[in-house]
């Protein structure tokens, strides 16, 4: 699959500036859109799972040119979901919020071509993240 990296690349820069909003936005978006994964938080530090996010997308942004190199990461990064509840319908609601949120904080810079883009990047990462969690449940079934 081709990326899209210019756009990808320009609209992460649009939002990058606004990261603590961006965090913000998605998890009240999401929590909204899907009431249920919230409870999957209890008990969690949501600052820091803010930060974490954040963080990610950053190396996200860092690694398009590149995305293989970061698929161990991914991979790892969907194990560990595992543990804290994440199902495998959990992603697209996640990679839309993600989206919509990034949309909303760009405001009218936001183009088209910027959800088109993140939808395929997402569905990259989704992807790995995915294949790590089927291996990390088929190991524990082991």
């Amino acid at each position: 699959m081709s990326l899209d990296l210019e756009a990808l690349e320009t609209s992460f820069d649009v939002v990058a500036p606004r990261g603590a909003g961006l965090v913000q936005v998605f998890f009240t978006r999401l929590f909204a859109a899907a009431p249920a994964v919230e409870e999957l938080f209890a008990g969690t530090d949501l600052p820091r799972q803010r930060v974490m996010l954040l963080r990610t997308l950053v190396l996200l942004r860092k690694a398009l040119h590149d995305l293989d190199a970061i698929v161990p990461a991914l991979r790892a990064l969907g194990a560990r979901h595992v543990a804290y509840g994440a199902r495998p319908e959990h992603y697209p609601v996640v990679a839309d919020v993600l989206i919509a949120a990034m949309a909303e904080v760009a405001g009218a810079a936001w183009e088209p071509r910027y959800e088109r883009a993140w939808s395929a990047a997402l569905a990259v990462v989704s992807g790995a993240m995915l294949e790590g969690a089927k291996t990390a449940k088929e190991d524990a079934a082991a």
